[in-house]
Order: C-alpha cells, then sequence, then structure tokens
C-alpha cells in the first residue's frame, strides 16, 4: 500500500515538473534581453543588392507579427514593434546582401545571420543581415517571399534572445528546408505580361464564343427555312 502511494506521488510530481523543466531547458541567449516597449526596428530598403525585391519588406513586417503574436510559444514576454525611419533611431537594425557567402565570406549554407550587442545583460542593439540568394549546385538561386519570411522570422528569433532549437518543426531550428521559391522579381516583370496575354485570351475566347453564337443562330435559321420547306411541299 505504501509503495503504490509513493509511485502516486512520484507520478504527480513528474506530471507538474516535467512541463516547467521541459520550458526552461529551451535555449535562450538572454530571457528577456530588451529594457523597453516597444522594440524599434530599421528595414533598409534602399541601400539594397541588385537582386532585391520590394515584396521582401512585407517579408519582414509579417516575420514581426509572427512573433508579437506570440511565435513558437518560447518566449517570456510578449514583444510589440515600432518601424522607424533611421538606423540611429532602431533597436533592431535589418538589412539584405546579394550572398552571404561572397559578401562576408560566410559558411555555406547561411541565409542570415542576427549579431546582438549587449551591454549589462541586455541588448542595446541587433543587427539583422539576410541574403537574396545562395548557389543551387552551380547556379545562383533567389529567395522567394516565403523563404524570405522564414528566414526572417528565425533572425527575429535570435533578436528575441532566443538561441537554436533541436527540434526540426520549431522555427529556430539551424536548418532550413527551401520551399515555395518562386523568383518575386521575376514574377514583379513578367506582371504586366501577364495582364496582356490574359486580355488577349479573354477576348479569343469572347470572339469565339460570340462567333458560336452567331453560327449557331444562322445555322437554326436555315434548318428552319428547308424544313419548312419540306412541309410546304409535303
Amino acid at each position: 500500500m505504501e509503495t503504490m502511494k509513493l509511485a502516486l506521488i512520484i507520478l504527480i510530481l513528474f506530471i507538474f515538473i516535467c512541463p516547467v523543466s521541459a520550458a526552461e531547458s529551451y535555449p535562450k541567449m538572454l530571457e528577456n534581453p530588451w529594457d523597453h516597449s516597444p522594440i524599434t526596428v530599421f528595414i533598409d530598403d534602399e541601400n539594397v543588392p541588385e537582386h532585391y525585391s520590394p515584396t521582401y519588406y512585407d517579408q519582414i513586417e509579417k516575420a514581426m507579427g509572427y512573433w508579437e503574436q506570440g511565435g513558437n510559444g518560447q518566449l517570456s514576454f510578449d514583444p510589440e514593434f515600432k518601424l522607424v525611419d533611421s538606423m540611429d533611431k532602431a533597436d533592431i537594425n535589418v538589412k539584405w546582401v546579394e550572398n552571404l557567402e561572397k559578401v562576408e565570406d560566410a559558411p555555406d549554407g547561411v541565409a542570415g545571420y542576427c549579431r546582438p550587442y549587449v551591454v549589462d545583460g541586455k541588448y542595446v542593439r541587433a543587427d539583422i543581415v539576410l541574403e537574396v540568394g545562395n548557389y543551387q549546385g552551380f547556379s545562383w538561386q533567389q529567395y522567394g517571399d516565403t523563404n524570405m519570411r522564414e528566414i526572417a522570422k528565425h533572425e527575429f528569433g535570435h533578436a528575441l534572445g532566443l538561441g537554436h532549437s533541436d527540434d526540426r518543426n520549431d522555427i529556430m531550428y539551424p536548418e532550413y528546408e527551401m520551399k515555395d521559391n518562386i523568383n518575386p522579381l521575376l514574377v514583379e516583370q513578367s506582371h504586366t505580361y501577364l495582364i496582356v496575354i490574359s486580355g488577349v485570351v479573354f477576348a479569343v475566347l469572347m470572339f469565339l464564343g460570340i462567333s458560336w453564337r452567331y453560327n449557331k443562330k444562322k445555322r437554326e435559321s436555315i434548318e428552319n427555312e428547308i424544313f419548312d420547306g419540306w412541309d410546304d411541299n409535303d
């Protein structure tokens, strides 16, 4: 009987203590890195590399929104961001380079990084640098909006004090599988042509439809005349 009571107590302790331990064991560089709110962010969309896409700006805003809405659930505080128009006013500065391997001699596969500056256990500034593309085999490929957004989410996680996770499904996992990598510049450049082509196709279909209806009515009229003539002869 005493053994069963002891086993029950251990089970209860295991249920209540283990979730807390798991949460505390999540890798963090700092528990609460910023001593103020909102955290100001400057997105440099002027000093950009050749293959920068204007759609990337929106992906940064979406990445910020992801963390403001709870992110991966591992933050111990609720971050709030505010966009500013100057690097001097910003806590977090975001910029792009063409390719980190070529520009900054980064290791192969690194798509972005966050460099925080710490004073007295708090971040005083953080620089986020993102590349616009990387090499796939022997060819260079630009990142699509989905990939840019996911990379930005990861780096903002570092800017909020989180380290790398061992969970492959976590946004803070150090490796990312590229997906939906549609070249945003190609889409933007071909947008006008797609509209024109769509208009031409629509016009052709309309013409064919009207012609079909006209010919159908004409055929029916001729057939009625012929059949009416047969009826008169009968």
